[in-house]
C-alpha cells in the first residue's frame, strides 16, 4: 500500500490508497526540448500550464533551464499521417500554425509519417466542462486517477477526479486542476504521487474516461473533498461525514 498525505492548511493527515496497476499506454505524455531564449513561462505559457508546474513535474529546484534540456509536458501527441502538412494538423487540432512550430522546434514544412509531434495546449471553455481545462489538465487528472485508483472499480476513479474538481471550484482550494493537484500546505504536497513520482506515470485508457466524466460533472460523491483507503486509523478523517464507500477507498465531506 502506499501513502497518500492530504495536508489542509497546517494539518497532516496520512492516508492509505490502494496499489496501483501501472499503465499500458500514455495519452499525453510528451517532451519538449528547450532552446535558446526558453523559459519555464514562456514554455509553460505554450502548453497551457504555469513555471511551478513545470518545475514540480520535472523535479527541478529552480527555474533555471538550459538548450537541449528535455522536459516532461503534459499535451496531447500526434503521429503524422500520409498527406498530413502542418497547416493542416494545426487547423485540425484547433492551434496556431505558428505554436505548433514552437511546440515541436519545427520551423521548416518537412514531416513525414510516423513523426510524433506536440499539440500545444488550448483552453476548453467551462461551457464544455464544470471548469475550465486544457488538454494538459485533462492528462495531469488523469494520471493523478492512475496513481491513486489504478486498480479500483471505474466508480472510484471517476470520483478521485471528482474530488480534485471539487476543491478547483472550493474559494479554499487553488482555482485550477493542476494548482490544485500540486498545491504545497505546511511545505508539503497535498498528493503522494507528486512527492514519489508516480504522478509522471502514463494515463491508462480509464483514467483519461474518468477524468473526462469528471470534468462533465459526474460526481458519485456529491461534493467529496478527502479520500483515503478504509484501513486507515486516523481520526480526523474519520470523523468527517462520509459520502460514499467504494471498494477500499471512503470519499468524505
Amino acid at each position: 500500500m502506499k501513502i497518500l498525505k492530504v495536508i489542509r492548511r497546517a494539518v497532516v493527515i496520512t492516508v492509505f490508497t490502494a496499489m496501483v496497476v501501472l499503465p499500458a499506454k500514455s495519452a499525453f505524455a510528451a517532451t519538449y526540448t528547450v532552446v535558446s531564449g526558453d523559459s519555464l513561462y514562456g514554455i509553460g505559457k505554450l502548453f497551457s500550464t504555469s513555471a511551478s508546474v513545470l518545475q514540480s513535474s520535472n523535479n527541478l529546484s529552480n527555474s533555471i533551464i538550459y538548450p537541449g534540456q528535455n522536459l516532461k509536458v503534459s499535451c496531447e501527441v500526434y503521429t503524422v499521417k500520409s498527406g498530413d502538412t502542418l497547416y493542416l494538423i494545426a487547423k485540425n487540432k484547433g492551434v496556431s500554425l505558428l505554436s505548433l512550430r514552437k511546440a515541436n522546434n519545427k520551423y521548416d514544412d518537412r514531416i513525414y509519417p510516423g513523426q510524433i509531434l506536440n499539440i500545444p495546449g488550448s483552453v476548453v471553455s467551462a461551457a464544455s466542462g464544470v471548469v475550465s481545462y486544457t488538454q494538459s489538465d485533462v492528462d495531469l487528472l488523469a494520471r493523478l486517477i492512475t496513481a491513486e485508483a489504478g486498480s479500483e472499480p471505474y466508480n472510484a476513479k471517476v470520483s478521485v477526479g471528482a474530488v480534485v474538481i471539487n476543491r478547483v471550484k472550493n474559494p479554499l482550494y487553488p482555482n485550477t486542476i493542476s494548482g490544485v493537484i500540486y498545491e504545497k500546505s505546511g511545505g508539503y504536497y497535498q498528493f503522494t504521487p507528486v512527492v514519489n513520482g508516480w504522478i509522471n506515470k502514463p494515463a491508462t485508457s480509464d483514467s483519461i474516461k474518468a477524468a473526462y466524466d469528471a470534468l462533465k460533472g459526474i460526481d458519485p460523491t456529491k461534493g467529496a473533498l478527502y479520500y483515503f483507503d478504509d484501513s486507515t486509523t486516523n481520526q480526523w478523517l474519520w470523523a468527517k461525514p462520509v459520502a460514499i464507500r467504494i471498494d477500499k477507498m471512503v470519499f468524505s465531506y
